[in-house]
C-alpha cells in the first residue's frame, strides 16, 4: 500500500502530513521554519518535519509513493529550489527541496508549487463542484493567486505565476511595495503593508484624531481592524484598503475570468466581514463580466498543506478526476 505527502514551507511555520491512497490523513507534524543560517538549514529543517509526519502516521518515508510541497518562493523550477526568500535573512539564498524529498521519499513523484497555488489546488481538490476556472487569493503578510484556468493551474515558466499582489493598482506610486517597486497592490492591503498605508494616510491629515498607535513599533494591521467600529480613523483606512482590494480583484477577475474566488491568509480569515464582504460589494460594481462567486476558504490555514497533498494525488495537476 502506498502512502501520499503534503509539505507547506512557510516563512513562519513548516507542515507536513502524510495520508493513505484514499487522502485520510495519517500523520502530522509542525515546526517553526528554520532562519538559517544556511538554506542548507531550512532544507533539513523541512525533511525533519516530513520525517515526523511519517513517524506519527507509522509509515516509512520510503513507503511514501508521491509527495507535493507548496513553498514560499520565487523559485529555480530547474533545481527545484526556493531562491533569495523575501521573508527569510539575507544569509539564505538558496532552499534546495525537490531533490532532498526525492531521496528521502525514494520517489521522482515530487511536484513543487507556490504556496498560492497549492492553495488553488487545495481549494480546487475539496470543491464540490470541481471547478475549472477559480481563483485562490491570499491576504496575509503579502498577497498572491494561484489560478486555474481551463482546468490548468498556471505556473508559469518559471513558477512564479500568480504574483497579483504586484498588481499596480495606484499609478500615483504613493506607496513603494517590499519588491521594490511603487503602487502595488501588496504594498496597500496586505498585513505588512496596512501600517504604512495608515501612516501615509494620517500624513494627509495631520490634525487627524485616533486611538491607533501610528508610530508605535509594534503598530500592526490587526491593530487597525480592532478598532473597527470604535475609532474614525480607523474606519476610514479599512474603507481605503477596500477600495484598492477591489481593484486588484476586479483586475483578477477581467485577467482569468474565474467562477469562484477563494481568499485565504490570516487578514481575510481573521476580518472577513471587514475585508471579503466589502470586496463582494464593491467587485461586483466594477466587472464588466460575469461576477464570480467570492468566499473563504473553508480549509482555514491548512488550505496549502491540504494543496500540496492534493498535488500529490493527483499527479501534480490538482484534478479530483485524477483520482477518482
Amino acid at each position: 500500500m502506498g502512502y501520499y505527502a503534503g509539505v507547506d514551507l512557510g516563512a513562519t511555520n513548516v507542515r507536513a502530513v502524510v495520508a493513505e491512497a484514499d487522502g485520510t490523513t495519517i500523520g502530522v507534524s509542525r515546526n517553526e521554519t528554520p532562519r538559517g543560517p544556511t538554506g542548507i538549514d531550512v532544507t533539513e529543517g523541512v525533511l525533519e518535519t516530513l520525517r515526523e509526519a511519517c513517524v506519527d502516521a507509522g509509515v516509512a518515508p520510503n513507503r511514501i509513493v508521491a509527495a507535493g510541497i507548496g513553498s514560499i518562493g520565487p523559485f529555480d523550477l530547474v533545481e527545484g529550489a526556493v531562491i533569495d526568500p523575501a521573508n527569510l535573512p539575507d544569509s539564505i539564498d538558496r532552499i534546495p527541496l525537490t531533490g532532498p524529498i526525492e531521496n528521502l521519499i525514494d520517489s521522482d513523484d515530487v511536484y513543487l508549487h507556490n504556496d498560492t497555488n497549492a492553495g488553488v489546488i487545495g481549494e480546487r481538490f475539496h470543491s464540490s463542484r470541481n471547478p475549472d476556472d477559480m481563483v485562490y487569493i491570499t491576504i496575509s503578510s503579502g498577497i498572491g493567486a494561484g489560478v486555474c484556468c481551463d482546468g490548468r493551474v498556471l505556473d508559469g515558466w518559471d513558477g512564479n505565476a500568480g504574483e497579483v499582489g504586484h498588481y499596480v493598482v495606484d499609478p500615483t506610486g504613493r506607496l513603494t511595495c517590499g519588491c521594490g517597486h511603487d503602487g502595488h497592490w501588496e504594498a496597500y492591503c496586505s498585513g505588512n503593508g496596512i501600517p504604512d498605508y495608515a501612516r501615509l494616510l494620517a500624513e494627509d491629515d495631520p490634525s487627524i484624531d485616533t486611538e491607533l498607535p501610528l508610530e508605535g513599533p509594534e503598530f500592526t494591521a490587526k491593530d487597525v481592524f480592532d478598532l473597527a467600529g470604535e475609532d474614525e480613523f480607523a474606519d476610514y483606512v479599512i474603507d481605503q484598503v477596500a477600495h484598492w482590494n477591489a481593484i486588484g480583484v476586479t483586475n483578477v477577475v477581467h485577467a482569468f475570468s474565474p467562477i469562484v474566488i477563494s481568499f485565504g491568509g490570516a487578514v481575510s480569515l481573521h476580518n472577513e466581514a471587514l475585508v471579503v464582504d466589502p470586496i463582494r460589494k464593491r467587485v461586483s460594481e466594477m466587472v464588466m463580466t460575469n461576477v464570480p462567486e467570492i468566499r473563504v476558504t473553508d480549509l482555514g490555514d491548512d488550505v496549502v498543506v491540504e494543496g500540496a497533498l492534493a498535488s500529490a494525488l493527483t499527479d501534480g495537476t490538482g484534478d479530483r478526476r485524477h483520482h477518482e
